[in-house]
């Protein structure tokens, strides 16, 4: 099969589209014929070794956290899923044509949206519903998410929606509708004016999601009426003790029942998954090229293809 791999740490340059064999499976385990995985900047980190203490790899190591496809093999003792099951998760090596993974991190993919693009569901899903939770927001309460009209920006305006809060988004122009379509009730356009501008007294809470020089984080603190909270999902912010302002970093969990119930969500209409681009396995080296250099919008969806 072909799989989108590394050998070492590096630039773009180091991974390789590569024949490989077809995993084998042990005790628990599905083999998963594999619809699409979907492109996280995060794996752009991992892949140059930024993430080597927080996610440590064996190399060769193949890419792609998300996955959606169709069960084709059981290991021994799996009763929870059978052949022709189209699921989804969160897993190791899902940029490849076969992809294996323990059963019990594999849920029954949403019915309503195509197989492949249900791949953009499981990591920025759970990491923007899991951020929001650690947000603690109130009915009426403001929130400004910085970087909105990213993978997981989309579902974290949808789930601030869906708690009550008044949403400030902010984004580039090219994001603009899909911002406000998700709900967003103001839009700033980072790339025109600065936030501090741009808002109309302080807001209640700060969800960052986009990497931030020290500068940039000191400066979303004072948004933030005394008493409030920032939760980021990228820098670790740190806030004076003055004004009592609460920082929190959220680092996803990988959790199937919560993704069953996002799952429901999607097929009850509740969710919305929007792809901004589709593209082959063999376009995977210019994706993080373009992710690197911020030209990436929303979620992009990676076909086992070349």
């Amino acid at each position: 099969m072909k799989a989108a791999r590394i050998h070492q740490h590096g630039d773009a340059n180091v991974i390789r589209i590569e024949e490989v064999a077809r995993p084998v499976l042990a005790e628990g385990e599905v083999l998963i014929e594999v619809a699409a995985t979907s492109f996280n900047p995060t794996e752009a980190a991992l892949r140059a070794g930024a993430l080597r203490d927080l996610v440590p790899v064996d190399l060769p190591h193949t890419l792609g956290w998300d996955v959606a496809g169709t069960i084709v093999e059981l290991g021994g003792g799996v009763r929870t899923h059978a052949v022709g099951d189209r699921v989804i998760g969160w897993i190791d090596g899902a940029a490849a044509e076969f992809a294996v993974a323990d059963a019990s991190a594999m849920v029954a993919a949403p019915t309503v949206v195509p197989l492949a693009d249900a791949a953009a569901l499981p990591l920025a899903g759970l990491t923007a519903w899991q951020a929001i939770e650690r947000g603690r927001l109130l009915p009426g309460e403001r929130i400004l998410i910085n970087g909105a009209g990213g993978g997981i920006g989309g579902f974290a305006v949808q789930f601030a929606k869906r708690a009550g809060a008044q949403v400030i988004a902010t984004a580039s122009p090219r994001s603009r509708h899909t911002v406000l379509r998700y709900g967003a009730d103001q839009l700033i356009d980072y790339t025109a004016t600065s936030l501090g501008d741009a808002l109309d007294g302080q807001v209640d809470a700060v969800l960052n999601l986009v990497g931030l020089d020290q500068r940039q984080a000191d400066a979303l603190v004072p948004l933030v009426r005394p008493g409030g909270r920032v939760v980021s999902v990228t820098n670790e912010i740190d806030a004076p003790r003055i004004g009592g302002v609460t920082t929190t970093h959220v680092l996803a969990r990988n959790d199937s029942a919560q993704l069953a119930d996002l799952v429901a969500m999607v097929d009850s209409g509740a969710m919305t998954i929007d792809v901004a681009e589709r593209h082959p396995l063999g376009e995977l080296v210019s994706l993080h090229r373009r992710s690197e250099a911020g030209d990436i919008r929303g979620k992009v969806i990676v076909l086992p293809t070349t």
